[in-house]
């Protein structure tokens, strides 16, 4: 596992700055050392660490700071499909940089956490206490009936657009059952033949999204209207436009482009 460290002087080669949903860039290019160097600072700054195996250092802006000449920030969803090379470093600064902020005191005796020497954990030094970054599992689905997919949008997401049905994994629920009981809670049908097809981190905050496909068995189309705002089954040559649909890169583009169809799992 990688140290996580705060040292003085940064030994980085890539560098992230966030706020909130956000990801510091300089004219829509992932930001130099000397741009970090300006927030890496008690002043401009609510934390900062590296990841010395990784060799990249992240730190979290604050909400009044001044922005260096060129620099603005955008949606960091909008910078991991622009900069695909550095999707995987950033979604994981912005998901560690969210935990930091939430894992700050020991909640068994409450001394102040200290960064873990060998591990990418919060350490207490009072009852020796660790923990480990939060991962949640999802599971993300689907289906199909003959030449039709159903595709939904959900009411609480942020962005409307038409995906596939997914769900939170429940206390001592295989992924399979969580699949068949998210499509039933929130469509009204039963499916069958649940096959897993890939997974993909999925860091807003902090999901890991397991891919799935199944077929249609019974049930009339009821949606969970506290969850869903539209459920509809598509053929597949009569997709809503690309822009109602997920972007190029995420786990339900590429279960609906099948790019997991021809893994045999």
């Amino acid at each position: 596992m990688p140290v996580v460290t705060r040292p003085a002087v940064l030994e980085a080669s890539v560098f992230f700055v966030f706020l909130e949903n956000e990801i510091l860039v300089k004219n829509n290019c992932p930001i130099s050392k000397n741009e970090f160097l300006y927030f890496a600072s008690d002043d401009f700054s609510d934390d900062w660490y590296t990841e010395t195996n990784l060799f990249y250092a992240a730190a979290l802006a604050k909400k009044n700071a001044v922005l260096p000449e060129g620099c603005a920030f955008i949606p960091v969803r909008q910078f991991c499909f622009e900069h695909r090379e550095l999707s995987f470093l950033a979604s994981r600064a912005a998901s560690l940089l969210k935990q930091r902020k939430i894992f700050v005191f020991c909640p068994s005796c409450g001394n102040r956490l200290d960064d873990d020497k060998k591990e990418s954990a919060k350490r207490c030094p009072g009852c020796g206490s660790v923990f480990f970054p939060r991962i949640e599992p999802a599971t993300i689905t689907l289906v199909s009936r003959q030449d039709e997919i159903l595709l939904v949008k959900n009411r609480n997401s942020s962005y409307k657009n038409f995906a596939c049905v997914s769900g939170f994994v429940e206390q001592g629920e295989s992924l399979e059952a969580c699949v068949a009981r998210e499509i039933m809670e929130e469509t009204g049908i039963r499916v069958k033949n649940i096959r897993y097809r890939g997974s993909q981190a999925w860091p807003f905050p902090d999901q890991l999204m397991f891919a799935f496909t199944a077929d249609y068995e019974s049930g009339e189309l009821k949606i969970q209207e506290e969850e869903i705002l539209e459920a509809r089954w598509f053929k597949r040559t009569e997709l809503p436009p690309e822009t109602e649909l997920p972007r190029p890169g995420s786990v339900a583009w590429n279960l609906i482009n099948g790019v997991f169809q021809n893994t045999d799992r």
